[in-house]
């Protein structure tokens, strides 16, 4: 069966309709498919009802925003109840931490000359999350940089002055957001957090104390010792093992829908909990 439990659509910062992402699921032979938008379950919403007309199981997902100590983790949830109060209001409180740091960044590029970058990110985002990339594109747009890639290096990089912290929860509580809705929380993209070999095994201890239930052990496509790496770990610590395109759009490094690494045969896949 071929599985894909980590997607983004246009609610959040992918590049495509969730319509029409899961048609192109369905086209790539996805058999379950979990839209994990960053911060919001609207990509999911949209689309709840239409593995009813396709050869689809759409799966309710989110990927939360998240800190332990000082540095930022991923946290996606899998197979939550979307109407669960904490669920929600944890989703609204996430919507208010991205409101706040979009207002930040409008307000210092202003003091550096360029006016009108948060209503012009804004009016770019419509109804999907307001992120950077939006405010990159509105720097494009009004002719201050040529490109996405020149936005970021000078204005919204890290480092930079667009470069706000959002005051994200932290992952004990993005874990019990989920959990207490029915759902399974997993550690997202392991390795993407450049963390030491110790580092790393402190973080999934503590994911794992909160509640946590799998690791993602592939990501995309991995080189092979990474992945056996990931499956060691969901392993050691006991845990089930995820598997995610983290697709984006098709033009872009994370590749295609449904494009990932083989998950290992050694490995407890995470949707062995619900069959």
């Amino acid at each position: 069966m071929l599985v894909d439990l980590h997607c983004h659509t246009t609610a959040s910062d992918g590049g495509m309709p969730a319509s029409e992402l899961v048609l192109r699921a369905v086209d790539r032979g996805v058999e379950l498919l979990a839209i994990t938008d960053h911060d919001t379950l609207d990509g999911y919403l949209a689309v709840q009802e239409q593995s009813c007309s396709s050869s689809i199981d759409l799966m309710p997902g989110i990927e939360f925003s998240s800190v332990w100590g000082k540095t930022g983790v991923h946290i996606v949830g899998l197979n939550m109840d979307v109407q669960h109060p904490q669920l929600l209001a944890g989703v609204a409180q996430q919507k208010l931490a991205r409101q706040q740091r979009a207002e930040m960044i409008g307000q210092r590029l202003a003091k550096k000359g360029y006016q009108g970058c948060y209503q012009g990110a804004q009016a770019l985002a419509g109804s999907s999350q307001l992120g950077r990339p939006h405010f990159a594109q509105y720097l494009v747009n009004q002719g201050y940089v040529s490109s996405m890639q020149q936005a970021f290096k000078r204005y919204l990089g890290a480092g930079k002055v667009g470069d706000v912290k959002a005051t994200w929860a932290d992952m004990a509580t993005v874990v019990q957001w989920i959990t207490a809705s029915g759902g399974v929380a997993v550690l997202a993209h392991p390795l993407h957090y450049k963390m030491t070999a110790t580092k790393l095994r402190a973080l999934i201890s503590d994911f794992k104390a909160a509640g946590g239930q799998a690791i993602e052990v592939v990501s995309g496509v991995l080189p092979n010792d990474k992945v056996q790496h990931l499956a060691q770990l969901a392993q050691q610590f006991e845990l089930y093992a995820s598997c995610g395109s983290d697709f984006h759009h098709p033009d872009t490094q994370w590749g295609d829908i449904g494009k990932m690494s083989p998950l290992p045969s050694q490995c407890q896949p995470v949707w062995q909990l619900w069959q």
